[in-house]
């Protein structure tokens, strides 16, 4: 199968065209190459004879169409986007244009190119979005697939909106998608503006590691790796016209994950004394931060067959190792617009 991913230089993007490579696919990386992308992520299969590069703007249609007609692929996996939620509080005009008519401007390319085509059955457009368009969770229950959308901020919003077109492209056009929302993810490649790539590159820097509020907020962590491979099953086996609900099953306050952070740098660095912990420092919250998100993830476990096979322990220790081990590729990307700094009003994610 050949696939176009939007997005392929990026954190999930560039994992879901690594495992793909590995797995015989042939695939395009269609990427814009903003503050947030970097072609070292997929270095590893770069030289692979089924790879190939296009540098394009899902904004820009006519890149788009000509990109559909020289590679001709089978599927289309959507993964570019503008996703940092301190990013979208600052600038939320960045997130509309990309997430809502980047989507639009895709979707129309795709809807034409798979119409030239003869509306073939096997083609799907998948949309990866993710559990933020479903708002704010108190200390009990899931998201599910049937949970209303209710998102707080630009980015969730933004997201959202995109849920909401290609949902619409399938009911009115017969465009065949299917649609995944995902956890948290974090693994190797993390863009160090997210919350544990900050963490261990402050930890080792002998920075304060800031957390909002108090560290009560929960999130459910997944492993990028485990969420790839989730992507092309969905791909592979999903309904058309479904959604399926990814998850890690690893529900962590921000405070219990540094804190676990903090534990494995003390045993794989540690500092000449005391532990990284001490470093811990809290900071004014940010905006309409969402208490707690948890994924229910029946839907794909039963019908497609899939589980997160990284228990957040083990994620959390490979993802220290990683750092440790590729300092030059974070070092080359903490010169870059944003990192390091406050965004949002206060803090990192």
């Amino acid at each position: 199968m050949k696939l176009l991913v939007t997005g392929g230089a990026g954190f999930i993007g560039s994992a879901v065209v690594r495992l793909a490579i590995a797995r015989g696919h042939a695939v395009v990386n269609l990427d814009a190459l903003t503050y947030a992308a970097c072609l070292d992520n997929v270095a590893p299969v770069a030289s692979d004879p089924g790879y190939s590069f296009v540098q394009a703007d899902i904004r820009d249609r006519p890149a788009l169409d000509a990109a559909l007609a020289e590679h001709q692929p089978d599927a289309i996996m959507h993964l570019a986007a503008e996703s940092h939620v301190d990013r979208s509080i600052d600038g939320p005009g960045a997130f509309i244009d990309t997430n809502v008519m980047g989507t639009y401007t895709l979707l129309e390319a795709s809807r034409d190119y798979w119409e030239v085509r003869g509306r073939p059955e096997t083609f799907r457009f998948h949309h990866i979005s993710t559990d933020e368009v479903f708002g704010s969770l108190g200390p009990t229950g899931m998201f599910t697939e049937t949970t209303p959308y209710d998102p707080r901020s630009p980015y969730s919003a933004s997201k959202a909106a995109s849920d909401h077109l290609v949902r619409a492209w399938h009911e009115t056009y017969s465009l065949p998608v299917v649609l995944t929302n995902c956890s948290n993810n974090y693994g190797p490649y993390h863009f160090p503006e997210k919350l544990i790539p900050v963490i261990i590159l402050n930890a080792l820097a002998g920075k304060p590691l800031p957390i909002y509020g108090d560290g009560s907020n929960v999130r459910d962590w997944l492993y990028v790796e485990d969420h790839a491979d989730a992507l092309l099953t969905v791909l592979a086996k999903g309904v058309v016209g479904e959604s399926y609900n990814i998850g890690g099953e690893n529900e962590r306050t921000n405070l219990e994950l540094v804190q676990s952070l903090c534990a494995i740098l003390d045993d794989k660095r540690p500092k000449a004394s005391g532990s990284y912990a001490d470093q811990i420092t809290f900071v004014t919250d940010r905006p309409g931060h969402d208490a707690r998100y948890a994924i229910d993830p029946t839907r794909i476990r039963q019908e497609l067959g899939w589980r997160p096979s990284v228990t957040v322990e083990e994620g959390l220790e490979r993802t220290v190792q990683w750092y440790l081990d590729n300092e030059a590729w974070w070092r080359a990307l903490q010169t870059r617009d944003g990192v390091g700094q406050r965004l949002g009003a206060g803090g990192v994610r």
